[in-house]
């Protein structure tokens, strides 16, 4: 009995302070009125981006997609579609004028773009690859806050800029030199620009940061998990409803998952040891390799068939073996 007591008193303490470190950190959320609210989303013609413009185009909100190119099929009602290579900034700077012209200001604006990931050594890497992906991950976003972030500020609502970064950003793997800087370079950009409004006073405009494990999208379809237990895969829909659930909320801060990304910024602290140990339970230096030569087979062996039966529906479904 004075063991559940004693755990429940821990729990408890824990959470509150928990709670108390966060609004010190981040202030009291900024008042979100949805029907007065343009969300800009890069990179929303699919995957997270994609969910995210489906929802609050669903609900009614107004909401500008950039990416290079519209989704296929049925648009959604209430999303307009830009075609924009966010790390041209003249590109940028036009389109800005005319989602200006159709919606008005941005009040939320959703850095959700990402380049698709090569797995190649650094030395394997051409330097034109290397430069897309960092063009595409980090200087795509520079650009997106240069042209949105003021009118952010200048706002007497306020607003939210969500960054979607990667646990990449501090892990670092083998075989992911051009993606990791490119997800570090933003984590910090991220980071500069929340302590610059803390500087400026402005507590209105709330700063989300994002850093999830491996995306269950198509820009991860070919990459093979490396350890389910020590790195399990992020359901796309469970992150899309939790950023909605934190802008939704006008709050800000740091968002992690699933469980161990959330926990990461103890690895950092560890012994060397500790670490290297840690890397290879999870096999994290060596998945990229892996999952390369899988996707370098032959296309014979690549589309290959498998019959299996869905246990959720009990559909017989095809499914590639990668």
């Amino acid at each position: 009995m004075i063991y559940t007591m004693a755990w429940a008193i821990s729990v408890c303490a824990y959470h509150l302070l928990a709670n108390f470190n966060h609004r010190i950190a981040n202030g009291l959320p900024r008042e979100v009125n949805l029907e007065d609210e343009v969300v800009l989303i890069t990179g929303g013609a699919g995957g997270l981006g994609g969910l995210i413009a489906e929802v609050y185009g669903m609900r009614g909100v107004s909401v500008a997609v950039l990416d290079v190119k519209k989704p296929a099929g049925e648009q959604i009602e209430g999303v307009e579609y830009y075609e924009c290579d966010i790390g041209n900034a003249e590109d940028v700077q036009h389109v800005k004028a005319k989602i200006l012209n159709d919606l008005g200001q941005p009040s939320i604006v959703i850095n959700c773009a990402a380049a698709p990931i090569h797995g190649d050594t650094f030395l394997d890497l051409s330097a034109n690859n290397f430069a897309k992906t960092i063009n595409a991950n980090f200087l795509g976003a520079v650009n997106i806050l240069r042209a949105f972030l003021p009118g952010l500020i200048e706002s007497e609502t306020g607003g939210t800029f969500v960054t979607v970064s990667s646990v990449l950003a501090h892990l670092c793997p083998a075989n992911l030199s051009d993606y990791a800087a490119s997800k570090a370079a933003l984590s910090a950009l991220h980071k500069s620009l929340a302590m610059e409004l803390r500087q400026m006073g402005n507590t209105n405009v709330k700063a989300l940061l994002v850093e999830p494990g491996q995306l269950g999208t198509t820009l991860f379809g070919w990459l093979e998990t490396p350890n389910r237990f020590f790195a399990p895969v992020v359901e796309t829909r469970e992150l899309a409803k939790e950023i909605i659930a934190r802008v939704d909320a006008g709050d800000g801060g740091v968002l992690r998952m699933p469980f161990y990304a959330d926990w990461f910024s103890w690895y950092t602290v560890l012994p060397a040891s500790f670490q290297i140990l840690t890397r290879r339970l999870s096999h994290v230096d060596v998945v990229m390799a892996k999952s390369r030569d899988k996707r370098a087979m032959p296309s014979s062996i690549l589309k290959t068939r498998n019959v299996v039966n869905s246990e959720d529906d009990g559909v017989v479904v095809e499914k590639d073996i990668l």
